[in-house]
């Protein structure tokens, strides 16, 4: 059978399957990042999991994988094939693409941040499908968004298009790593719930999914924190929104996971704030932890189909 190679990797671990050309999950596997090893170690663990992936798949369907598509998170280079920086793995302008190219026996290799792969694959084949327009936004440790447009994710001029974390929400507010005041991610990702709800409940192992759990059994001190979460989002989205008009905003991520703890007064706080702005459906996000791994294997197909079409239009 067809197939690809798809990895999803992140700060701590990696997520792979072997995807098949309609974006079906054929064969899955994990495996940790080892990034305490050093930045090096981490890209050779890479190369050498995605090595064991296409061994396995010609084993399983007979043949070698077509191509290969690589979510990276940080500051990602995808026309050049760089992943460009990482804070997490500590890496600086790795050759992704070329190294991994090699080290699969030169199959064609996509590389893409994480974020926005993951909102291709949601807005393709997940919560997002047959949206024109879509912003998917994860909440977890930070936040951030991928800006769907006709089937694809706009990166921007620069690659850093859909960084709706750093919208300043509460201005002179709470510093962030970026250097401003008051973003997005200080107040309503799951780790800013976190950190509100261990200091309000004076328990400091609590996390996001204990202040929803209080929530849900009518603790007024969680409705507090919960809800200064869901205005200080409310604002980012709304905003976010007004610059891109979505027909659906995808929200998931760890805080997601609350379903409709979350959902119900988030519907009604976007609501209540806009005023000329279409409201878009607001609906949670449908491939959970997988959908970086699909949205890679929807990238390294999409290279195919790509690579295909510039052949067939070849004359001489």
């Amino acid at each position: 059978m067809r197939h690809v190679i798809a990895l999803d990797v992140g700060g701590t671990g990696m997520k792979a399957a072997l995807v098949g050309p309609a974006g079906e999950l054929l064969h899955q596997a994990r495996h940790a990042t080892g990034r305490e090893r050093g930045p090096d170690a981490v890209v050779g663990t890479i190369l050498d999991f995605a090595a064991e992936l296409r061994a396995h798949g010609e084993r399983l369907f007979g043949t070698p994988a077509a191509a290969a598509g690589v979510a990276v998170p940080g500051i990602v280079d995808a026309g050049s094939g760089t992943a460009v920086y990482s804070a997490n793995l500590g890496w600086r302008d790795v050759p992704m693409r070329r190294l991994l190219g090699e080290r699969l026996g030169g199959v064609p290799v996509a590389l893409g941040h994480d974020v926005r792969t993951g909102g291709l694959a949601e807005g393709r084949i997940g919560a997002g499908r047959g949206a024109d327009r879509f912003l998917f936004v994860p909440l977890g440790t930070g936040i951030a968004g991928a800006i769907g447009i006709d089937g694809g994710v706009e990166a921007g001029a620069h690659g850093f298009a859909g960084e709706i974390g750093h919208i300043v929400v509460r201005p002179g507010g709470t510093a962030c790593p970026c250097g401003q005041h008051g973003c997005l991610e200080r107040y309503a990702s799951a780790a800013a719930v976190s950190q509100a709800w261990a200091e309000t409940s004076g328990s400091p192992d609590a996390d996001a999914a204990d202040c929803a759990q209080a929530v849900e059994a009518g603790d007024a001190r969680a409705v507090r924190v919960w809800q200064d979460a869901v205005d200080a989002l409310a604002d980012g989205l709304v905003t976010a929104l007004t610059l891109l008009d979505p027909r659906t905003l995808i929200i998931g991520g760890g805080l997601a996971e609350a379903g409709e703890t979350l959902f119900t007064p988030l519907r009604a706080a976007v609501e209540r704030r806009v005023t000329f702005q279409k409201l878009p459906s607001i609906v949670p996000a449908a491939l959970g932890d997988t959908a970086g791994c699909l949205g890679a294997g929807l990238l390294a197909w999409d290279l195919l189909e790509t690579s295909h079409t510039d052949r067939s239009e070849v004359t001489i």
